[in-house]
């Protein structure tokens, strides 16, 4: 069964730091799926397994609305990130931040599932 508040607190920070984290793209990115995904699986508990799978729940729903805001600046922006947007096509460039997000807040969801299973 899925915990919704886990995963709403792991999508909020995976939102947040996401969205602070476009001015360094693949770090800050990458940063937010690995905190996002540690608290979602923290707060979900129980076994890596099940850590894991709320990391990656809240990381696929965080990384849509990233990836919406990432295209949306590109286009308003313009310049290097502009081009990389309309060079790889919105669907693609959405793609492949949710899946960023996704993978990353999977991991570190599965380490947040273990270590609160170790502290209890």
């Amino acid at each position: 069964m899925t915990n919704w508040r886990a995963v709403g607190v792991g999508s909020v920070l995976l939102v947040v730091i996401g969205v602070a984290g476009i001015s360094v793209p693949a770090v800050g990115q990458l940063g937010a799926g690995l905190v996002g995904g540690f608290a979602a699986g923290y707060l979900a508990g129980g076994s890596p397994g099940r850590g894991a799978w709320h990391g990656l729940v809240a990381g696929s729903l965080a990384g849509l609305v990233v990836a919406v805001v990432v295209v949306f600046i590109g286009a308003a922006v313009g310049g290097a990130l502009g081009a990389l947007v309309g060079g790889f096509g919105t669907f693609v460039a959405i793609s492949a931040v949710t899946l960023l997000l996704a993978a990353a807040a999977a991991v570190a969801g599965a380490g947040g599932g273990w270590t609160e299973r170790r502290t209890t």
